[in-house]
């Protein structure tokens, strides 16, 4: 238990906050001085890479755009295939799309169709959950790609918002890790 304790605590002290950042009010969570630490980066991949191993997972989805510099090296490090999931029209050749709503508006995803298949399990990663509609939008595009979905692995859930609560559902029984919950 002292490992998990001391990454947490690695992990929670590279994490900055940034007040009334992107607007007045909201309290950001800047991940950037994680990721210039060798030691934090390098726990950071170790842990997200022991979540792949224990849900089987045989490839990794890294959603847009932090997802892609976390899921990456995580990918690497337990040996499986890396997949970017894409704002709609950033991926050249034949995509599956997802339409999601946002709390103003809405967004799409999309993902190469031919990267995913019937035999895949997938971990999905990113650096914050929030309120989940972007992880809950990748859920369903991995299906509809006829891939199964491992499981879904964060650093950091912002838990007063609600997102793991939206996002259970549509799991249907497959984790949900936070290596960190504020």
């Amino acid at each position: 238990m002292t490992g998990l304790v001391d990454v947490t605590a690695l992990l929670l002290s590279r994490i900055r906050d940034v007040a009334d950042y992107p607007e007045p009010g909201v309290m950001f969570k800047d991940i950037t001085p994680l990721l210039a630490d060798p030691a934090a980066f390098t726990a950071l991949t170790d842990a997200l890479a022991a979540v792949a191993a224990s849900t089987g997972a045989t490839k990794v989805v890294g959603l847009e755009a932090r997802g892609f510099i976390l899921g990456a090296p995580v990918a690497v490090r337990a040996g499986l295939g890396f997949i970017p999931v894409r704002k709609a029209g950033k991926l050249p050749g034949a995509t599956l799309s997802q339409a999601y709503d946002l709390e103003y508006g809405s967004a799409e995803i999309e993902v190469h169709a031919e990267d995913l298949s019937s035999g895949d399990r997938v971990l999905i990663v990113d650096d914050v959950l929030a309120t989940g509609g972007t992880a809950e939008a990748s859920i369903e595009l991995i299906r509809r790609a006829g891939a199964e979905v491992a499981g879904l692995a964060v650093l950091m859930e912002l838990g007063f918002l609600g997102g793991r609560a939206r996002l259970e559902p549509a799991l249907a029984g497959s984790p949900l890790e936070a290596l960190l919950v504020v």
